[in-house]
């Protein structure tokens, strides 16, 4: 993307700047162009021509893209990442992008969570930053004093955050959806069979009556006797 001198244009994270010159620098060795921005508070910043998608440089929204903005801030759809590690790296990620959307998104979610909780160092200073970020793009575009785009930027929070609040609200108050009942199948209780063992019968055994012997007599001696 080329940019001429008077070209108002964005420097992620850093806000919004002016081109002044376009210039031929060599730096230890190298020979290349950069664009010179005059920054807020008059800090100079160099960005080499040939980086310019590298860094994110763009131009500032246009009058159109101001209201499209404002529907943004005040749509009620806000990220609520509840981990710290993974909400401050996806935040740090949209602030480096150098689109103004991703920083407003970064507005929303870092607002609405400070009205719950406390804000680390790191994250009150990135919602501070991301705050400034788009007042001062929405001030230069519509030529308007800060305090009254402050003023807007906050009536149209306020809008998301009020959305945003009935939405939790009526997901809490919708019922919970019916448990599908199962027959549940009771095991009949197994009854315990006690396993008797049978005394030993005691047999009887009566006594055998001795056998009484006939004595055979020779018919020879009874003759003779």
């Amino acid at each position: 993307m080329a940019f001429e001198i008077g070209d108002k244009v964005i420097y992620p994270n850093h806000g919004l700047g002016v081109i002044e010159r376009i210039e031929t620098k060599t730096i230890m060795g190298t020979t290349c162009g950069f664009y010179q921005l005059r920054m807020a508070g008059e800090t100079t910043v160099f960005v080499p021509v040939d980086n310019v998608d590298g860094v994110g440089l763009r131009r500032a929204i246009t009058d159109e893209e101001v209201q499209r903005l404002f529907n943004l801030l005040g749509d009620g759809k806000i990220d609520s990442h509840q981990n710290w590690k993974g909400r401050f790296k996806d935040n740090s990620d949209r602030m480096r992008s150098g689109s103004i959307y991703d920083v407003v998104e970064v507005l929303k979610s870092l607002t609405f969570l400070s009205k719950s909780k406390s804000l680390s160092f790191r994250e009150k200073r990135m919602l501070d930053r991301a705050k400034f970020l788009v007042v001062s793009e929405i001030t230069e575009v519509l030529a308007e004093k800060t305090p009254v785009i402050e003023g807007r930027v906050e009536k149209a929070l306020e809008r998301s955050f009020a959305t945003k609040t009935k939405t939790l609200a009526a997901a809490k108050a919708a019922p919970a959806p019916a448990r599908t009942s199962q027959s549940v199948a009771v095991a009949a209780p197994v009854a315990r069979v006690t396993s008797k063992v049978a005394a030993p019968v005691q047999r009887t055994v009566a006594p055998v009556a001795p056998r009484a012997v006939a004595s055979k007599t020779s018919p020879r001696r009874a003759a003779r006797a």
